[in-house]
């Protein structure tokens, strides 16, 4: 499955989304982006009611700008076509699992 996302594809697969979606906004020089990564990606193979999606941001300055990220990673919790919660920075699993059942 490819989880990464464009301005092009994102408000078909986060806002039209008929289930909740967690988008990770990440750069490749981003040491904590890095260390999410292995994290999003096991979140994405494991989704059970949600999906999992990557935005890079210096690839789609449209998408970072609209979503207002000011650090990276920014991990954002879509549900009904809005963004309900942003995390920034690193988070555990179970951190960011917490925070996604509350829209499940």
């Amino acid at each position: 499955m490819n989880i990464d996302l464009t301005t092009e594809n994102f408000e078909e697969n986060v806002l039209k989304s008929d289930i909740p979606v967690l988008v990770d906004f990440w750069k490749f020089d981003c040491v904590p982006c890095v260390a999410l990564e292995p994290i999003i990606n096991e979140l994405a193979e494991e989704a059970n009611g949600y999906k999992v999606f990557k935005v890079n941001i210096k690839e789609n300055l449209e998408l970072a700008r609209k979503y207002v990220i000011f650090s990276a990673p920014t991990t954002m919790i879509f549900k009904d076509g809005k963004m309900v919660k942003a995390i920034s920075g690193y988070q555990e699993k179970q951190t960011i699992l917490d925070a996604l059942n509350g829209y499940l």
